[in-house]
Protein backbone atom coordinates (compact mmCIF):
# COMPACT_ATOMS: atom_id res chain seq x y z
CA UNK A 1 0.00 0.00 0.00
CA UNK A 2 1.45 3.34 -1.08
CA UNK A 3 1.49 6.07 1.55
CA UNK A 4 0.44 9.57 0.50
CA UNK A 5 2.99 11.45 2.57
CA UNK A 6 1.65 14.85 1.48
CA UNK A 7 -1.95 14.35 2.61
CA UNK A 8 -0.82 12.42 5.68
CA UNK A 9 1.29 15.39 6.79
CA UNK A 10 -1.40 17.94 5.95
CA UNK A 11 -3.90 15.95 8.03
CA UNK A 12 -1.56 16.21 11.02
CA UNK A 13 -0.12 19.70 10.60
CA UNK A 14 -2.58 21.52 8.37
CA UNK A 15 -2.28 22.92 4.85
CA UNK A 16 0.18 25.55 3.63
CA UNK A 17 -1.14 28.12 1.16
CA UNK A 18 0.56 31.07 -0.52
CA UNK A 19 -0.52 34.02 -2.70
CA UNK A 20 2.16 34.65 -5.35
CA UNK A 21 2.55 38.07 -6.98
CA UNK A 22 2.84 36.59 -10.47
CA UNK A 23 -0.56 36.92 -12.18
CA UNK A 24 -0.44 33.65 -14.17
CA UNK A 25 0.62 31.59 -11.16
CA UNK A 26 -1.85 33.33 -8.86
CA UNK A 27 -4.69 32.49 -11.24
CA UNK A 28 -3.67 28.83 -11.25
CA UNK A 29 -3.38 28.57 -7.46
CA UNK A 30 -6.64 30.42 -6.77
CA UNK A 31 -10.24 29.22 -7.09
CA UNK A 32 -13.56 30.92 -6.39
CA UNK A 33 -16.20 28.65 -4.87
CA UNK A 34 -19.74 29.07 -3.54
CA UNK A 35 -18.28 28.88 -0.03
CA UNK A 36 -15.58 31.48 -0.65
CA UNK A 37 -12.05 31.83 -1.95
CA UNK A 38 -9.82 28.74 -2.01
CA UNK A 39 -6.06 28.39 -2.50
CA UNK A 40 -4.01 25.38 -3.54
CA UNK A 41 -1.95 23.82 -0.75
CA UNK A 42 1.77 23.91 -1.55
CA UNK A 43 2.19 20.46 0.03
CA UNK A 44 -0.71 18.23 -1.08
CA UNK A 45 -2.10 20.33 -3.97
CA UNK A 46 -5.68 20.36 -2.66
CA UNK A 47 -7.68 23.62 -2.68
CA UNK A 48 -8.28 25.02 0.80
CA UNK A 49 -10.93 27.57 1.78
CA UNK A 50 -9.78 30.77 3.47
CA UNK A 51 -7.12 33.41 3.15
CA UNK A 52 -3.60 32.28 2.14
CA UNK A 53 -1.04 31.89 4.89
CA UNK A 54 1.47 34.10 3.08
CA UNK A 55 2.04 36.22 -0.02
CA UNK A 56 4.84 37.63 -2.13
CA UNK A 57 7.03 36.65 -5.08
CA UNK A 58 6.99 32.97 -6.02
CA UNK A 59 10.71 32.78 -5.30
CA UNK A 60 10.01 33.73 -1.67
CA UNK A 61 7.35 31.07 -1.15
CA UNK A 62 8.07 28.73 1.79
CA UNK A 63 10.06 25.60 0.97
CA UNK A 64 7.46 23.00 1.92
CA UNK A 65 8.72 19.38 2.01
CA UNK A 66 6.72 17.09 -0.26
CA UNK A 67 6.65 13.47 -1.40
CA UNK A 68 10.05 11.76 -1.14
CA UNK A 69 11.39 14.56 1.07
CA UNK A 70 8.61 13.91 3.60
CA UNK A 71 9.31 10.18 3.51
CA UNK A 72 12.99 10.84 4.16
CA UNK A 73 12.07 13.14 7.05
CA UNK A 74 9.88 10.40 8.58
CA UNK A 75 12.76 7.91 8.40
CA UNK A 76 15.17 10.44 9.92
CA UNK A 77 12.80 11.01 12.82
CA UNK A 78 12.46 7.27 13.37
CA UNK A 79 16.25 7.10 13.63
CA UNK A 80 16.20 10.17 15.90
CA UNK A 81 13.85 8.44 18.34
CA UNK A 82 15.99 5.28 18.27
CA UNK A 83 19.14 7.34 19.00
CA UNK A 84 17.46 9.26 21.82
CA UNK A 85 16.14 6.08 23.49
CA UNK A 86 19.55 4.45 23.20
CA UNK A 87 21.15 7.54 24.70
CA UNK A 88 18.81 7.43 27.70
CA UNK A 89 19.62 3.77 28.38
CA UNK A 90 23.36 4.47 28.11
CA UNK A 91 22.96 7.31 30.64
CA UNK A 92 21.24 4.87 33.02
CA UNK A 93 24.07 2.39 32.51
CA UNK A 94 26.65 5.11 33.24
CA UNK A 95 24.83 6.07 36.45
CA UNK A 96 24.71 2.42 37.51
CA UNK A 97 28.46 1.99 36.91
CA UNK A 98 29.22 5.18 38.83
CA UNK A 99 27.08 4.11 41.80
CA UNK A 100 28.67 0.67 41.73
CA UNK A 101 32.15 2.24 41.80
CA UNK A 102 31.24 4.08 45.00
CA UNK A 103 29.83 1.02 46.79
CA UNK A 104 31.81 -1.81 45.25
CA UNK A 105 32.64 -3.62 48.52
CA UNK A 106 29.06 -3.47 49.80
CA UNK A 107 27.71 -4.83 46.51
CA UNK A 108 30.30 -7.62 46.56
CA UNK A 109 29.25 -8.69 50.08
CA UNK A 110 25.57 -8.54 49.13
CA UNK A 111 26.21 -10.63 46.01
CA UNK A 112 28.28 -13.25 47.83
CA UNK A 113 25.71 -13.60 50.63
CA UNK A 114 22.81 -14.10 48.21
CA UNK A 115 24.88 -16.40 46.04
CA UNK A 116 25.30 -18.74 49.04
CA UNK A 117 21.54 -18.60 49.62
CA UNK A 118 20.52 -19.56 46.07
CA UNK A 119 23.32 -22.12 45.51
CA UNK A 120 21.24 -25.07 46.90
CA UNK A 121 18.32 -24.08 44.68
CA UNK A 122 20.61 -23.92 41.64
CA UNK A 123 21.99 -27.37 42.44
CA UNK A 124 18.44 -28.72 42.62
CA UNK A 125 17.93 -27.58 39.03
CA UNK A 126 21.38 -28.93 38.03
CA UNK A 127 22.83 -25.46 37.44
CA UNK A 128 26.46 -24.96 38.51
CA UNK A 129 26.78 -21.39 39.79
CA UNK A 130 30.50 -21.79 40.39
CA UNK A 131 31.10 -22.26 36.66
CA UNK A 132 28.37 -19.95 35.36
CA UNK A 133 29.60 -17.42 32.73
CA UNK A 134 27.17 -14.79 34.05
CA UNK A 135 28.31 -15.20 37.65
CA UNK A 136 31.93 -15.20 36.51
CA UNK A 137 31.47 -11.94 34.62
CA UNK A 138 29.85 -10.27 37.65
CA UNK A 139 32.65 -11.47 39.93
CA UNK A 140 35.28 -10.08 37.54
CA UNK A 141 33.74 -6.59 37.83
CA UNK A 142 34.40 -6.69 41.58
CA UNK A 143 38.11 -6.76 40.78
CA UNK A 144 38.04 -3.57 38.72
CA UNK A 145 39.68 -0.51 40.27
CA UNK A 146 37.54 2.47 41.30
CA UNK A 147 39.32 4.73 38.79
CA UNK A 148 38.65 2.25 35.97
CA UNK A 149 34.92 2.16 36.74
CA UNK A 150 34.77 5.97 36.89
CA UNK A 151 36.48 6.12 33.48
CA UNK A 152 33.95 3.63 32.07
CA UNK A 153 31.06 5.71 33.46
CA UNK A 154 32.55 8.88 31.91
CA UNK A 155 32.99 7.25 28.50
CA UNK A 156 29.43 5.97 28.64
CA UNK A 157 28.16 9.49 29.39
CA UNK A 158 30.13 10.89 26.43
CA UNK A 159 28.71 8.18 24.18
CA UNK A 160 25.20 8.91 25.45
CA UNK A 161 25.68 12.63 24.78
CA UNK A 162 26.69 11.89 21.18
CA UNK A 163 23.60 9.69 20.72
CA UNK A 164 21.25 12.32 22.17
CA UNK A 165 22.81 15.12 20.09
CA UNK A 166 22.40 12.91 17.00
CA UNK A 167 18.75 12.33 17.89
CA UNK A 168 17.96 16.04 18.34
CA UNK A 169 19.78 16.97 15.14
CA UNK A 170 18.12 14.23 13.07
CA UNK A 171 14.68 15.19 14.40
CA UNK A 172 15.30 18.76 13.19
CA UNK A 173 16.70 17.45 9.87
CA UNK A 174 20.04 19.21 10.38
CA UNK A 175 22.67 18.30 7.85
CA UNK A 176 25.49 18.32 10.42
CA UNK A 177 23.55 15.69 12.39
CA UNK A 178 23.38 13.49 9.31
CA UNK A 179 27.16 13.70 8.93
CA UNK A 180 27.64 13.04 12.66
CA UNK A 181 25.34 10.02 12.54
CA UNK A 182 27.09 8.49 9.53
CA UNK A 183 30.60 9.03 10.94
CA UNK A 184 29.79 7.97 14.52
CA UNK A 185 27.75 4.93 13.48
CA UNK A 186 30.33 3.78 10.92
CA UNK A 187 33.11 4.14 13.52
CA UNK A 188 31.41 1.60 15.80
CA UNK A 189 30.63 -0.96 13.05
CA UNK A 190 33.99 -2.80 13.39
CA UNK A 191 33.40 -3.16 17.15
CA UNK A 192 29.89 -4.54 16.57
CA UNK A 193 31.27 -7.02 14.02
CA UNK A 194 33.99 -8.07 16.48
CA UNK A 195 31.38 -8.64 19.21
CA UNK A 196 29.52 -10.98 16.84
CA UNK A 197 32.68 -13.05 16.42
CA UNK A 198 32.80 -13.41 20.22
CA UNK A 199 29.13 -14.27 20.74
CA UNK A 200 26.23 -14.24 18.30
CA UNK A 201 22.80 -13.00 19.36
CA UNK A 202 19.74 -11.83 17.47
CA UNK A 203 19.90 -8.43 19.21
CA UNK A 204 23.50 -7.88 18.07
CA UNK A 205 22.65 -8.95 14.51
CA UNK A 206 19.59 -6.67 14.39
CA UNK A 207 21.58 -3.72 15.76
CA UNK A 208 24.36 -4.25 13.22
CA UNK A 209 21.90 -4.50 10.30
CA UNK A 210 20.01 -1.36 11.40
CA UNK A 211 23.23 0.63 11.75
CA UNK A 212 24.58 -0.49 8.34
CA UNK A 213 21.27 0.40 6.65
CA UNK A 214 21.18 3.75 8.47
CA UNK A 215 24.69 4.65 7.27
CA UNK A 216 23.96 3.67 3.67
CA UNK A 217 20.54 5.32 3.58
CA UNK A 218 21.56 8.66 5.09
CA UNK A 219 24.77 8.92 3.05
CA UNK A 220 23.02 8.15 -0.26
CA UNK A 221 19.60 9.75 0.27
CA UNK A 222 21.06 12.96 1.71
CA UNK A 223 23.93 13.00 -0.80
CA UNK A 224 26.61 13.33 1.88
CA UNK A 225 30.37 13.44 1.18
CA UNK A 226 29.68 14.52 -2.40
CA UNK A 227 27.69 11.39 -3.26
CA UNK A 228 25.09 11.69 -6.05
CA UNK A 229 25.93 15.33 -6.74
CA UNK A 230 26.50 16.43 -3.15
CA UNK A 231 24.90 19.41 -1.39
CA UNK A 232 24.06 21.31 -4.59
CA UNK A 233 22.06 18.39 -5.99
CA UNK A 234 20.37 17.87 -2.61
CA UNK A 235 19.22 21.51 -2.43
CA UNK A 236 18.03 21.42 -6.02
CA UNK A 237 16.07 18.24 -5.33
CA UNK A 238 14.33 19.88 -2.37
CA UNK A 239 13.39 22.91 -4.45
CA UNK A 240 12.09 20.77 -7.31
CA UNK A 241 10.01 18.75 -4.84
CA UNK A 242 8.19 21.81 -3.48
CA UNK A 243 7.33 25.01 -5.35
CA UNK A 244 8.47 23.90 -8.81
CA UNK A 245 6.12 20.90 -8.71
CA UNK A 246 3.27 23.21 -7.79
CA UNK A 247 4.17 25.47 -10.72
CA UNK A 248 4.26 22.48 -13.06
CA UNK A 249 0.86 21.21 -11.88
CA UNK A 250 -0.46 24.73 -12.38
CA UNK A 251 0.56 24.69 -16.02
CA UNK A 252 3.69 26.87 -15.76
CA UNK A 253 6.84 25.26 -17.16
CA UNK A 254 9.44 24.64 -14.49
CA UNK A 255 13.15 25.29 -15.07
CA UNK A 256 15.11 22.30 -16.26
CA UNK A 257 16.62 20.20 -13.51
CA UNK A 258 20.43 20.13 -13.61
CA UNK A 259 21.12 18.34 -10.35
CA UNK A 260 23.25 15.27 -9.75
CA UNK A 261 23.09 12.29 -12.02
CA UNK A 262 21.98 10.15 -9.05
Amino acid sequence: MRIDWDRRTCARRGHVTYLPQEDALRARLHAATALGTAWRCLRCGDFVLGEPHGSGPAADAPLVPRGKVLRDLFILRFLAVERAIRGVFIVLAAVAVWKFSNSQDAVRRFFDQNLDVIRPVARHFHYDLDHSPVVGTIQKTFGYRHSTLVLVATLLLVYALVEIVEGVGLWRAKRWAEYLTVVATAAFLPLEIYELTEKVSWLKIATLVINILAVLYIALAKRLFGLRGGRAAFDEERRSASLLEVETSAGIPAPAYHGGTG
